[in-house]
């Protein structure tokens, strides 16, 4: 009886981690990435910002893309954190099926 208790208790627990709401959003930065030490201190600040699971800094398309779960932060926790590293970002939407284009969000700069 034990064993099953712990068997079931193990299978709901593996349930739940694997349940986290993981979101992906895409950034451009102002001023933009120029080498690699620009994609180190994003990396390296962001990395501590609650509920970030991934950062993917790209210099060829200038956008860093972060994945995070969105039950701790969301993506305007995110501006905020990189307005600390003195970036001001816009969100890139999804592309858009009927034009095949990104569509960008300007976003509010933040002091």
């Amino acid at each position: 009886m034990k064993k099953l208790i712990i068997l079931t208790f193990a299978v709901f627990m593996t349930l739940m981690v694997q349940a986290q709401t993981k979101t992906e959003v895409v950034f451009t930065t102002e001023p933009e990435m120029e080498c690699q030490n620009c994609v180190k201190r994003i990396k390296d600040n962001l990395r501590f910002e609650k509920g970030v699971k991934a950062i993917n800094p790209d210099l060829e398309t200038q956008r860093v893309t972060i994945q995070y779960d969105s039950e701790k932060t969301n993506p305007e926790n995110l501006i905020k954190a990189f307005a600390k590293i003195g970036y001001k970002v816009t969100v890139v939407e999804p592309e858009n099926k009927q034009e095949g284009k990104p569509e960008e969000k300007s976003t509010p700069k933040s002091n």
